[in-house]
């Protein structure tokens, strides 16, 4: 046991492995990546610690190749690799779909429970599983992976850590040695060359988006609420959540909050009076049914004609229900008059009973916008997330090169459970975090890297957050 009383060192549960092994040929710059996720200590009734603390990864992995490879990357070892056109592969993702059901929207609901021991067989929780293992890249190239952390019990801290592996110089060919000199050291160049982004991916769409909606412009967003009766016992979390969101906001950004149920109400117009919006909140009550049309309906008159509405700003409507509405093709109407005026709809379906593919198809402006929060206590976290997007987009954890990076993997980088609070937040329990990371080759990396090679392993730690204000001072 450790000397810290608080955090023993049975608190801890590691997921470690490697992201990537890379190979070059010597006919041009190659990355070949092999990655392994392994759990390498057990929690289950631990009697020292408080409950137990569980962690379970899944990933996509994408590799921008140029056109016509798909025979090359299955050779490369991803027999159910796809062309998903423009010289981009899919590479392989954990859990594998047989449906149509896009990746990014199964990490994110509650119909494959991550947590089950069932599910253990499908993700990323003791067993290596490779990401990358790819040969012949040429500059240009770039890859990705998104990893989608499940953090299954108790909150907690959690943090990145990774290590090269390899930095091979191999073979030299006659342009290599023109440009760098005899090899005198075996150190390859390829780490330095490739150049990396991590970021937190909000919507989990393998996509880096660092541009908030409201990010160069005033941003006017109006909160739909469904107070319906079914409501009754989420209520008091629907108010904290809406209320944080809107603490998030600073002028000139307005806000106004809409109900509904039987009807509509718009309980606080477009304001940059927050302590108003919160205020409208705070009156809500649970009653009647679930008449989205008239609530869509009213958000989109108060942006676009309310008094003090601007032409030009960016209009932003954030929806949550934990129902069906009362006339669907209603709301659809209503959906995308509201997106033809240039509104952007983020959608929060709310528990199992919840609407989630209809709000996710009919009323969200893009799938990527669709939410799910399955319990009332995760609102917060969905709020926030959906904060994230709309004010600042997505921000970045990392951006450098391969070699930098790792150098501050070595150490460990925490991640922050909440970017919208200051200092590093840990993670409630039973949430789901989305972290990319990309890799690209630029075109004009020189003769230097032909043939060289890098390997890199890349894992997530979890450490619990009660009792432990120092997240991971022993690895520090």
């Amino acid at each position: 046991m450790a000397n810290d009383t608080n955090v023993p060192d049975l608190t801890r549960r590691k997921l470690l492995g490697g992201l990537g092994a890379v190979g070059v040929a010597s006919v041009g710059a190659g990355l070949g990546t092999s990655a392994y996720f392994s759990d390498t200590e057990a929690f289950t009734n631990n009697s020292l610690t408080a409950g137990t603390l569980d962690l379970k990864l899944d990933y996509k992995a994408t590799y921008l190749g140029g056109e016509g490879r798909l025979d090359a990357v299955t050779a490369m070892g991803y027999p159910d690799a796809e062309s998903l056109g423009d010289g981009r592969y899919l590479l392989d993702q954990a859990p594998s779909l047989e449906d149509e059901q896009e990746w990014e929207d199964m990490v994110q609901g509650e119909e494959f429970n991550f947590c089950s021991p069932e599910a253990d067989e499908f993700l990323v929780n003791g067993d290596g599983i490779p990401v990358f293992t790819l040969q012949d890249i040429k500059p240009g190239d770039s890859g990705e992976v998104t990893i989608s952390i499940h953090l299954c019990t108790n909150p907690a801290f959690l943090q990145l850590v990774g290590e090269i592996t390899e930095n091979g110089e191999n073979d030299q060919n006659d342009p290599e040695i023109e440009d760098e000199g005899a090899d005198t050291d075996g150190v390859g160049e390829l780490a330095d060359a490739i150049e990396v982004t991590v970021w937190y991916d909000e919507d989990c769409d393998n996509v880096y988006e660092p541009t908030g909606t409201g990010q160069d412009q005033e941003l006017e967003v109006a909160l739909v609420s469904d107070v319906s009766g079914s409501m009754s016992q989420e209520i008091g979390d629907l108010q904290f959540a809406a209320k944080n969101f809107v603490d998030n906001l600073s002028n000139p950004d307005e806000a106004a909050a809409i109900s509904f149920s039987s009807s509509a109400s718009l309980d606080q117009e477009l304001t940059t009076n927050y302590a108003a919006v919160k205020n409208a909140i705070d009156q809500y009550s649970s009653g009647g049914t679930t008449n989205m049309t008239a609530g869509i309906s009213t958000a989109q008159s108060e942006l676009m004609s309310g008094t003090i509405a601007t032409a030009g700003a960016s209009k932003v409507m954030i929806l949550l229900s934990d129902g069906s509405p009362n006339d669907s093709s209603g709301a659809t109407s209503a959906a995308t008059a509201a997106k033809d005026a240039g509104i952007r709809i983020f959608t929060i379906a709310l528990g199992s009973g919840a609407a989630t593919s209809f709000l996710e198809n009919n009323i969200a402006s893009s799938p990527d916008d669709a939410f799910i929060a399955p319990n009332p206590a995760d609102l917060d976290t969905v709020y926030s997330q959906i904060a994230q997007v709309v004010l600042s987009g997505e921000q970045p954890v990392f951006e450098g090169s391969m070699a930098d990076l790792f150098d501050e993997l070595s150490e460990g980088v925490l991640l922050d459970g909440n970017r919208q609070e200051e200092g590093v937040q840990p993670y409630p329990g039973q949430t789901t975090q989305c972290i990319g990371f990309e890799w690209e080759l630029p075109f004009e990396v020189g003769n230097e890297v032909q043939s060289d090679s890098i390997g890199f392993d890349v894992g997530v730690e979890a450490e619990q957050s009660r009792n432990n204000d120092s997240p991971f001072a022993e690895a520090q």
